[in-house]
C-alpha cells in the first residue's frame, strides 16, 4: 500500500510533468511505464488528481490535462 505522504509527492511530480507537457494524455498503463508505478499506486494518483480537477479521463481511456 502507498503512504499518504508518497501519494502526494507522486502527485506533485505528475502534476509537474502535465505542466511541462501541457498535450500530454496517457493511459493507465502508459503512465505505470512513465512513471515506474505499479497498477494501484498509478490509478490512486491519476484518480486523485481527476478528484482535484487537474486531470480528466477522456473517452479513450487516457488522462489529459483539464484545459
Amino acid at each position: 500500500m502507498i503512504s499518504a505522504q508518497a501519494l502526494k509527492d507522486l502527485g506533485r511530480r505528475i502534476r509537474g510533468e502535465y505542466i511541462e507537457m501541457p498535450g500530454l494524455r496517457l493511459t493507465v498503463t502508459q503512465a505505470q511505464r512513465l512513471w515506474g508505478l505499479d497498477r494501484t499506486a498509478c490509478e490512486l494518483v491519476l484518480s486523485a488528481l481527476v478528484d482535484v480537477d487537474f486531470l480528466i479521463r477522456n473517452r479513450d481511456g487516457a488522462f489529459v490535462r483539464r484545459s
